[in-house]
């Protein structure tokens, strides 16, 4: 079942899916893989703000959440420290004060945590809980920490993935302001028998005195002089 599972996470595609739905796809398999699984989430930290980005169920999301609203518990300790942090037994754990209880009102009475390091800016952790007091042995520990090796580039090439898609769409849209920008400077030209230097700072005088963003004030010339 698990060498099943690892092949099913190398066949993750990142091109077909956003960073949300390649995370998704990792925890579903972690579930199938870990013995004793009953819920899991992944959690990315960024800039210190901890989200899940992926959880199999409401009582992963629900203890999640309790951890990050109160800064404390086994997922951002893991996370923030690139370890294992194993919970064999809920209601005797009392390391972070609260957590417990949330814990096991969720229904959850073990917690396994490892720590997935990214990147330098990026943290995470894929968090595994059980509904059984120690449901977690040595060898799902272990195979839980081998799975996270291989989440862990799948989540790092997701997020350079992410990363460059946004670069790109926010390049493709600049170059769609400079080139509506370049045709209002036309046009100004045109009319004005100016240069360019000059139809630009026309531009930028009607951006400003309207209050609204350059690329705004060239579109809208555009499609005036685009209607006559």
């Amino acid at each position: 079942m698990s060498l099943d599972a690892f092949a099913e996470l190398g066949r993750i595609h990142l091109g077909e899916s956003d960073l949300e739905g390649v995370l998704g796809q990792v925890a579903s398999i972690a579930r199938r893989a870990v013995p004793g699984a009953y819920e899991v989430s992944v959690t990315l930290v960024r800039a210190d703000r901890p989200r899940t980005v992926a959880h199999t169920g409401d009582a992963a999301l629900l203890i999640d959440k309790w951890q990050y609203e109160n800064g404390r518990g086994p997922c951002l300790d893991a996370a923030a420290e690139h370890r294992t942090i194993l919970v064999g037994d809920v209601a005797a754990e009392y390391r972070w004060p609260g957590w417990e209880e949330n814990a096991n009102t969720a229904g959850v009475h073990s917690a396994l945590s490892v720590g997935l390091p990214i990147q330098e800016q990026v943290v995470g952790a894929l968090n595994i809980y059980g509904t059984d007091v120690r449901a977690f042995d040595d060898d799902a520990v272990v195979l839980a920490e081998t799975f996270a090796g291989y989440a862990a580039v799948a989540l790092a090439n997701a997020h350079v993935y992410d990363t460059t898609a946004t670069l790109a769409q926010q390049m493709q849209v600049a170059m769609e302001s400079r080139a509506v920008i370049e045709q209002a400077k036309g046009i100004i030209m045109s009319q004005r028998r100016c240069g360019a230097d000059e139809a630009f700072a026309i531009l930028s005088r009607a951006s400003q005195s309207s209050n609204r963003k350059l690329r705004e004030v060239a579109q809208a010339l555009v499609e005036r002089t685009q209607q006559v």
